[in-house]
């Protein structure tokens, strides 16, 4: 029988992270080029809407993000099937997204959260449905659910930002080279100051794992 590889995740360190929140701005910035945000001040007019959250207690701070499930629960609960899965991957499908929230509510991380669309910096509007405001009927803008999709069209689209989150994974603070050995990696792992935010992908975490167990016998 063939063995199931399961789904890649990123899963963070909460005794490493310091709450910068650099993560949730690399998030941004590279799913948002095609919103015009490069790496420059005043390249940013649309909200800052990340694909994971950095929570805050009162004794941790850590990002929380989607998990990547096996069995994920917000694909079964999704009306148009707008959710799928990937190479090891789950994503969401924009363009079929309803906006119905039947995703967040069914996630068991909270890692699905539900914003404006944005298109070429713009507000994405719905064809059919309006608003009053004003004393007027607009259009109104779509709302669509957003969550971490391991940054997989950018690596998959050879979008410029794979090349080079997967040179700064390649390499970590200290200069030598990272655990990914230059494998594309998620735009959050990549600027994590304290790395404290680490992928576990097919081909790294289950080898991995057995030989860190190994080493403790």
């Amino acid at each position: 029988m063939k063995k199931e590889q399961p789904n890649s995740f990123v899963i963070a360190e909460a005794g490493k992270c310091i709450g910068c929140k650099a993560c949730e701005l690399a998030c941004f910035a590279v799913h948002n080029r095609d919103n015009g945000v490069a790496a420059a001040v005043g390249t940013v007019t649309t909200p800052v809407i990340p694909r994971l959250y950095v929570i805050r207690t009162d004794s941790f701070t850590m990002p929380v993000q989607c998990r990547h499930c096996e069995n994920a629960p917000c694909a079964g609960v999704c009306p148009v099937q707008a959710i799928v899965q990937e190479e090891g991957a789950i994503t969401i499908d924009e363009d079929r997204c309803i906006g119905c929230k039947a995703c967040a509510i069914a996630c068991p991380f909270g890692a699905i959260s539900l914003y404006k669309a944005y298109s070429n910096g713009q507000e994405h509007k719905q064809p059919y449905l309006r608003e009053r405001l004003d004393g007027r009927l607009e259009r109104k803008t779509r709302v669509i659910a957003y969550k971490c999709d391991l940054c997989h069209d950018i690596t998959n689209s050879g979008n410029i930002a794979s090349g080079e989150i997967a040179a700064a994974a390649a390499v970590n603070n200290s200069g030598t080279p990272s655990e990914g050995g230059g494998e594309p990696m998620p735009a959050c792992v990549s600027v994590c100051p304290e790395q404290a935010l680490k992928l576990v992908s097919q081909s790294l975490g289950a080898s991995r794992s057995r030989k860190a167990a190994g080493l403790r016998l």
